[in-house]
């Protein structure tokens, strides 16, 4: 009967923790999407997506045989595994702002300066 109760158990509320691996994958995606400048559209889509990122992380899971051939396989693996977890739109968003936070006051010279 160990087995039935752990059976309904839902993750924790508040972003989700990736580990090492997801965490250098995600980082590297929102690195482009900052250097691209598409925060705003990126996290318009996150957020409205967010009630259907498990079904998003099981349709990348089917393609992930097309899809493979263009990206490395072990960083695929991690990005869709770390998507199943409910709080991951969390933690994208919030890098994403914090690195756009970041690229804005790096590219905003100080006032009073020329």
């Amino acid at each position: 009967m160990e087995w039935l109760k752990h059976a309904f158990a839902a993750d924790a509320p508040g972003p989700a923790q990736p580990n090492e691996g997801q965490r250098l994958v995600i980082e590297s995606v929102c690195r482009e999407v900052v250097r691209r400048r598409l925060s705003g559209p990126a996290l318009l889509t996150l957020e409205m997506s967010r009630p259907l990122n498990y079904v998003t992380a099981q349709l990348l899971h089917f393609f992930q045989p097309f899809l493979v051939v263009l990206t490395d396989a072990a960083a695929y693996d991690h990005f869709t595994t770390f998507l199943e977890q409910r709080g991951s739109i969390d933690y994208i968003a919030e890098r994403l702002e914090a690195m756009e936070a970041e690229r804005t006051t790096r590219s905003t010279p100080p006032p009073g300066a020329p």
